[in-house]
């Protein structure tokens, strides 16, 4: 892992899918948020030595709603990440822009992004939020980050699958930057690293598996619904904490210091690590490279001065001195 320049904050941070992909490729995070205690003590038991200062320093903060000064209270940081929930907005006409998002957890990200103007977001949702209250959620969002805060927009729908994991899980990704005229590219997608019956340890039926959920009752595994059971070695075996770990991504090291049930309720709350670490590298390149441009245009440009200056040009209102002449 090569570190970079570039900082970061986990808003809705769960158990740190987005912490740890983009402390992968070398961003440091500052700041995190979430909620849920049980989801805060897995977070700390695996990420406490990863970024020790981000809990020393009191940047671990519960309810989002909790803080009043979001200039004093959150360190500046270059880019915005969060996995946040799919809530309708105002339907008061929808005439207030910004001011229609109050109440739900986009309007504090939003907020966050107006007072500290960060060079670029990465936001995680359902991909059903593209269609969530016939299209108006999804609009109203573009509309806010592009022609309120002045953000670049792009969204993808990308599944687990596509980046290396045996696992379907589309999701929607959202990327901007303050900075519009970088172009950001999609990541080439990954082959998969391993199927499901790596997965097991075992002979399965299927290479990539379901999508993983937060729980819910268990149906026979020739039903539609059914998630979470497999055949494997000609037997049925449920999903439990060690095979999801690795459906989403993260190392047989990583710890749970809570129950089994709270554990899958946390897996299948969580992104997928892999996926978001592709774009994560992507976006640490794009604003590497623009950093570099813009360096680059700043040596070029006092490279020039010195040589007009030299060469007699107008300094301001005043006139260059010129060597007298032989009569």
């Amino acid at each position: 892992m090569k570190k970079t320049q570039f900082t970061f904050i986990d808003l809705f941070a769960g158990i740190g899918g987005f912490h740890r992909a983009f402390h992968n490729v070398g961003a440091e995070c500052v700041f995190a948020c979430e909620w849920d205690e049980a989801a805060r003590k897995t977070y700390r038991h695996n990420l406490e030595k990863t970024s020790p200062n981000v809990f020393k320093g009191g940047n671990f903060v519960g309810d989002i709603n909790s803080i009043e000064d979001i200039d004093k209270e959150i360190p500046d940081f270059d880019i915005l990440t969060a996995g946040f929930p799919c809530q309708p907005f105002s339907q008061a006409g929808f005439k207030k822009g910004f001011e229609d998002t109050r109440g739900t957890l986009f309007f504090n990200i939003a907020e966050i992004l107006k007072v500290k103007k960060p060079k670029a977001f990465f936001l995680e949702n359902v991909r059903g939020l593209l269609n969530h209250d016939n299209g108006k959620t999804f609009a109203k969002i573009k509309s806010v980050l592009e022609d309120e805060l002045g953000y670049s927009f792009k969204h993808f729908v990308v599944k687990a699958s596509e980046y290396g994991l045996p696992q379907l899980r589309p999701r929607l990704f959202m990327i901007g930057f303050k900075d519009r005229n970088i172009n950001f590219k999609k990541p080439e997608p990954i082959p998969l690293k391993m199927t499901m019956s790596d997965v097991w340890e075992g002979k399965c039926t299927r290479d990539i598996g379901f999508t993983l959920r937060i729980g819910g009752a268990r149906s026979a595994i020739d039903d539609r619904r059914n998630w979470d059971g497999y055949m494997v070695d000609g037997e049925v075996r449920r999903i439990s904490p060690k095979e999801a770990k690795r459906m989403q991504g993260f190392p047989d090291s990583f710890e749970f210091p809570v129950s089994q049930a709270e554990a899958m309720k946390q897996l299948g709350n969580s992104v997928a690590v892999p996926a978001i670490r592709a774009f994560a590298g992507s976006i640490v390149e794009a604003l590497t490279l623009a950093h570099a441009e813009s360096l680059s245009e700043k040596r070029r440009h006092s490279d020039i001065q010195p040589k007009e200056q030299a060469e007699g040009t107008f300094q301001g209102n005043k006139r260059p001195v010129l060597a007298p002449q032989p009569s």
